[in-house]
C-alpha cells in the first residue's frame, strides 16, 4: 500500500514537470500555400478574403494599395519551445524563402518588411512583422482585379445624369492604343442605348478617358477615337440617331484615381456620358 502511495506520488511529481500540451492551429486555419512555418511554431490567428486591399510599406512615409485576394495569418512560438528566433532570424528566413523564388524585398525595417513576388504569373505582396516575442505575422494579398457582380445599367445611368449631370460607364474594352470596342463590351453598349431608347430627348456627350501612360497628344486622339467607336456602335447597333450624340476625347485630363496604380490606371480608362 506503501509502495503504491509512493509510485502515485513519483508520478504526480513528474506530471507537474511534463512539457505543456502543443498548440493547436486556431480552427480552419493553414500556411500559405507559398511559405512554411518557424518550426516549433502554431497559429493563433488568420482571416482570408476573396476581395480587400491593404497599404503595403514600400519606402519611408510612403506605401502602396494592393487589391486583390487577401490572406492574414498570426504565429505564435509553441510555449515548449526551448528558444525564440530574434525579430532579425524571422526576417532573414522570409528573405531567403523570398530570394529563392525569384522575389525581393521593397522596404526592411528592424521588425518589419515587404516583399514582392510573382508565384505561377500572379503578382504577390507579402508584408511581414515580427515581434521580439518571437510571434511573427504575414499579411498576403494577390493582386488581381474584383470580379464584377453588379454590372451598371440604364437606371444606373440615368441616375448619375440626373444628380451629377455625367455618369462613368465601365465595361467598354479596347486593346491597348486601339479603338476598336472588344466583343466583350456588348452588355455595356446595350445598357447606354437603353438609357436612350427609353428618354427620346435626351442628347449625351460621349467623353472618352485615358490614363497617364504615352504621350499627352496620342493619348488625346485616343480618346477622342474611342468616344467617336461608342457613338458608332450606338446608332449603326442599336438605331440611335446621330444627331443625340457628339463625341469628345479628354485623354489624361480628368483622372479619378491615381496614375502611380495599375488599379487606378484602370479606373482612369473610361467612358463616361455628360448630358448636353
Amino acid at each position: 500500500m506503501k509502495a503504491t502511495a509512493a509510485l502515485a506520488a513519483i508520478l504526480l511529481a513528474l506530471s507537474a514537470h511534463a512539457a505543456p500540451p502543443l498548440q493547436k492551429d486556431a480552427t480552419g486555419c493553414k500556411d500559405h500555400p507559398l511559405f512554411t512555418r518557424m518550426p516549433t511554431y502554431w497559429i493563433h490567428h488568420c482571416k482570408t478574403q476573396e476581395f480587400d486591399a491593404y497599404e503595403f510599406i514600400v519606402g519611408k512615409g510612403q506605401k502602396e494599395r494592393v487589391e486583390g485576394r487577401l490572406w492574414t495569418i498570426s504565429y505564435y512560438p509553441q510555449a515548449s519551445a526551448t528558444s525564440k528566433p530574434s525579430e532579425l532570424q524571422i526576417l532573414r528566413n522570409f528573405e531567403a524563402a523570398v530570394a529563392k523564388v525569384g522575389g525581393r524585398s521593397l522596404y526592411a525595417d528592424k521588425n518589419r518588411e515587404t516583399f514582392r513576388l510573382n508565384a505561377g504569373g500572379k503578382d504577390v505582396w507579402v508584408a511581414l512583422s515580427a515581434e521580439f516575442t518571437g510571434k511573427y505575422g504575414l499579411t498576403i494579398v494577390e493582386r488581381a482585379a474584383m470580379t464584377q457582380a453588379i454590372e451598371a445599367d440604364a437606371a444606373a445611368f440615368a441616375n448619375d445624369l440626373s444628380t451629377t449631370g455625367h455618369a462613368a460607364v465601365y465595361g467598354i474594352y479596347f486593346d491597348t492604343n486601339k479603338s476598336e470596342i472588344k466583343p466583350e463590351s456588348a452588355q455595356a453598349i446595350g445598357e447606354i442605348a437603353k438609357l436612350l431608347q427609353g428618354d427620346p430627348g435626351l442628347k449625351l456627350y460621349v467623353v472618352g478617358h485615358t490614363d497617364g501612360t504615352g504621350g499627352v497628344e496620342s493619348n488625346l486622339r485616343l480618346s477622342q477615337d474611342r468616344a467617336q467607336a461608342v457613338i458608332q456602335a450606338l446608332v449603326t447597333g442599336h438605331g440611335i440617331a446621330p444627331a443625340r450624340l457628339r463625341s469628345f476625347g479628354n485623354g489624361p485630363f480628368a483622372p479619378v484615381a491615381t496614375n502611380a496604380t495599375e488599379e487606378g490606371r484602370a479606373k482612369n480608362r473610361r467612358v463616361e456620358l455628360v448630358k448636353q
